[in-house]
């Protein structure tokens, strides 16, 4: 009689816990859930290359919104093909800065009403191989100005 007393003390006292843990155990599993939401978007993609075509893999890029030229609205590193994508929430001409190991650029990307890049947009410097050769030639006569202005000093 005894020995049944206490085995119903036993059972009362885990069937308590049990209840408990029942209860509690849900709470807790729901409080490391994950939601997942998804909607339609109009977004803007771009790439980022040096001169030689190869992606500026882990590049920084800074987006900034038409109206706020100095503080930046989204940042983020380029994947390893270059890309970036964000999501203009109004229309205006959006700049896209990407900078990496002191190389960079900076991109004005002018975008519709309707959140798609304007008519007529390229992303394309526009310098031939012309312009480009004079601006190499121009850098290396500005080397060779300072390095005869030091030099001078020594003397």
């Amino acid at each position: 009689m005894i020995g049944l007393h206490r085995f119903a003390k036993v059972s009362l006292r885990g069937g308590l816990l049990a209840l408990i843990g029942g209860v509690v155990t849900p709470a807790i599993a729901l409080a490391h859930g994950v939601e997942i939401k998804s909607r339609s978007l109009s977004a803007v993609q771009i790439q980022a290359t040096y001169d030689s075509g190869e992606p500026m893999a882990g590049a920084q890029v800074q987006v900034y919104a038409p109206e706020d030229p100095e503080t930046s609205l989204f940042t983020g590193t380029a994947d390893e093909a270059g890309r970036y994508l964000f999501v203009p929430d109004r229309p205006g001409d959006w700049e896209v800065s990407v900078r990496q190991a002191g190389h960079g650029d900076i991109a004005v990307i002018p975008v519709s009403e309707a959140g798609t890049l304007a008519a007529g947009f390229t992303n394309t410097t526009g310098l031939t191989a012309l312009q480009r050769g004079i601006m190499a030639g121009a850098v290396a006569w500005g080397c060779v100005g300072t390095a005869l202005y030091f030099r001078r000093g020594k003397h």
